[in-house]
């Protein structure tokens, strides 16, 4: 018997599955709150969990596989490490191009001279005495460097030279674009890069987390960690470029939701605490979306399932709108539930809300914490991030004890996008815990806290509930229609009617619509629907996704296990490895393949084609093997583009991808 192990930490919840292969059964499941700093914690909990329910050794263990939300849901909620940009070739413009500057967040930048020519040729020397002082001006507390040059795809001898020189010299972790993505457009292969980089440090801490409760438990078996398009990688390759794990958890609950449920076309959304993830299912797999993913904000060149995710969830931060009516709005940011909080720090909580409740028109901080989320504490902080962090010391305090001064609270804003800090405040699952729908947490601190929320003002200056419960079902209501908007807004993504210049997002929200999901029967009648199931998945979508699938006049699906769909979707999926290169057009009779380690002439198409081929073939198998993959398939896709000129057709470009895939190697004993 294979027993495999799946793991899933996400923002709210670490979940674990033991999965018998041989019989396609759940042997147990588990869920346990995500640990910060500390990950290790949440992780050994549900592991142990169900290795205690299941009463299986660790040494029985065939396989681990692990996938996350970690990496989405930071750039979701602007987060990850302080990193540097090192810009070979471009101008200073180059840098607003792609969401670039919006990504450095205020990073510094080296520019420097150097990079390509489409054809692989070198445009300027690299200049790396120039590079080695720039790396001495770099502040403290960087966490990785990114580097893009100019066609590295194309050529990436500087890009090569200036990760050598950067390891050498500062010995932090390097991400080199034409690693991540072998296709043109430098801005954009750029921005993974930095994306990559920011994600370095917490990826390691997850992985070695893993690992090390693993061997703790006598579990020797092969970790493997799943990417954004579902395949299964190594740990060490998973370190290496943390940003293909973008979508690692959505796209394991895609897998999770097919085996769990045998549905071959739906919606499927799963509700985490930080985001919602929605696919369609078509034909029983998901869609890959040629473009890269789309995380929050940023298109990245990292091939992942076309998923759409959006900052709503289970601990979506609920903001009052501006006007005079008020109304409100969850999210992007996720917030620690108050509930949650006062489990572990009773004291502080119900004294700062019983205090705040003395009073009838509380501040808008009442009610909010801020909380310590670092081992040691970050390097490179000025002065007034220091003065923030020095007051957490002991552990959680109330937002205005943390923040003294105005000008302090940007401050506390940039320790909360490093990931330093969280703030504690109302959540849906507070409010779903004063509705009796949740009883995990502290339910007493959950009403205290959404009654004093209700007592917030309105532009109106009336308040925007009259109770605690009132203000509750208007959060979960408002989690509801958000919910169905994003399911809306994807299906008309998928449709595939042509509707004009209008967006997914304004039709989602149309007039029309929401007159046709309400039935409208007057002088017109409108009627207005989804024509597919939903498959709602996460540990809350028992508890919200009826009324979503009510709202939108269609079957909502519920299945058993799908709170740990993800850990479950992590042991199913197989291995790929994607090696991709091109071959350029250099003139008459003269066609240039260029190779991983540098660009070759031939001189003809097919001989360049070919030679690229093999090489592409040898790195990807060399992969798979290292994957723990013994029986690999091999497949290759081939676009050739040609001009007509003169009557006569002309080569321009050939792109070739090579994968090779295969089910990683179950170690029986």
């Amino acid at each position: 018997m294979a027993i495999l192990l799946g793991v899933d930490t996400g923002g709210t919840y670490t979940d674990a599955v033991l999965l018998d292969e041989d019989t396609n059964t759940v042997l147990a499941a588990a869920k346990s709150l995500t640990t910060r700093p500390d990950l290790a914690l949440g992780i050994g909990r549900a592991i142990d969990a169900v290795l205690g329910e299941s009463r299986v050794d660790g040494g029985q263990i065939a396989m681990v596989s692990l996938s996350t939300t970690l990496a989405t849901n930071a750039l979701v909620e602007g987060q990850g490490g302080r990193i540097a940009l090192v810009f070979i070739g471009f101008d200073a413009a180059e840098l607003n191009r792609a969401g670039l500057t919006d990504a450095l967040a205020g990073d510094p930048v080296i520019m420097l001279a150097g990079g390509h020519n489409h054809a692989g040729g070198e445009a300027a020397p690299l200049d790396l005495s120039a590079l080695e002082s720039r790396l001495a001006d770099l502040p403290e507390g960087l966490t990785g460097i990114a580097v893009a040059a100019s066609f590295a795809t194309r050529n990436p001898a500087h890009e090569i030279a200036a990760r050598d020189l950067i390891r050498r010299v500062t010995g932090k972790p390097v991400t080199c674009s034409h690693e991540l993505s072998s296709a043109l457009g430098g801005p954009k292969r750029a921005l993974t890069a930095v994306l990559n980089a920011r994600l370095i440090g917490m990826l390691d801490r997850l992985i070695g987390a893993c690992e090390g409760h693993l061997a703790k438990v006598g579990i020797h078996a092969r970790l493997m960690v799943v990417r954004g398009d579902g395949a299964l990688v190594s740990a060490e390759l998973a370190r290496e470029r943390p940003i293909e794990t973008i979508l690692s958890g959505p796209a394991a609950s895609i897998a999770g939701a097919s085996w769990l449920t045998g549905e071959t076309d739906a919606l499927v959304s799963d509700i985490g605490g930080t985001t919602t993830d929605i696919c369609l299912l078509r034909d029983g797999k998901p869609k890959i979306d040629p473009q890269g993913a789309r995380v929050g904000p940023y298109r990245t060149m990292v091939e992942a399932v076309a998923m759409r995710t959006w900052g709503l969830g289970g601990d979506s931060e609920v903001h009052i709108q501006d006007g005079l009516a008020g109304g409100l709005q969850l999210g992007p940011r996720r917030l620690m539930p108050v509930s949650l909080l006062a489990q572990d720090h009773p004291k502080l909580v119900h004294d700062a809300l019983d205090r705040a409740l003395t009073t009838d028109s509380p501040p808008h901080e009442a009610g909010r914490f801020v909380v310590p989320h670092w081992d040691t504490a970050p390097e490179g902080l000025d002065k007034r991030e220091a003065a923030v962090l020095s007051r957490l010391t002991h552990g959680p305090v109330r937002l205005q004890d943390a923040v003294e001064t105005r000008v302090e609270a940007p401050a506390l804003e940039r320790l909360v996008r490093r990931g330093a800090v969280m703030i504690a405040g109302v959540t849906p699952s507070d409010a779903a815990h004063v509705l009796g729908q949740l009883e995990a947490w502290d339910v007493v601190a959950a009403q205290k806290a959404l009654a004093l929320f209700a007592r917030r003002r309105t532009g109106s200056g009336d308040t925007i509930a009259k109770s605690g419960a009132a203000i509750a079902q208007m959060i979960i209501d408002q989690l509801t229609q958000q919910t169905a908007h994003c399911l809306l807004e994807a299906a008309f993504d998928e449709d595939d009617w042509d509707w004009g210049s209008h967006s997914a997002h304004s039709l989602g929200r149309h007039p029309l619509l929401q007159a046709g999901l309400a039935g409208h029967q007057g002088v017109l009648r409108f009627n207005a629907g989804l024509n597919v199931p939903v498959i709602g998945l996460g540990a809350s979508a028992q508890n919200y996704y009826g009324a979503v699938g009510k709202l939108l006049h269609t079957p909502t699906i519920l299945p058993a296990h799908g709170g740990v769909a993800n850990a479950i979707g992590a042991v199913v999926g197989q291995v790929a490895m994607h090696e991709s290169g091109s071959v350029t057009g250099a003139g008459s009779g003269v066609f240039v393949a260029h190779l991983p380690d540098g660009p070759k002439r031939f001189g003809n198409a097919e001989d360049a084609i070919e030679a690229l081929t093999q090489a592409l073939e040898i790195i990807a198998k060399s992969k798979a093997r290292a994957a723990g993959v013994e029986e690999i398939r091999l497949t290759q896709d081939r676009s050739i583009k040609a001009a007509e000129i003169e009557g006569q057709s002309m080569f321009i470009e050939a792109t070739i991808k090579v994968t090779a895939q295969g089910r990683p190697r179950i170690a029986v004993d």
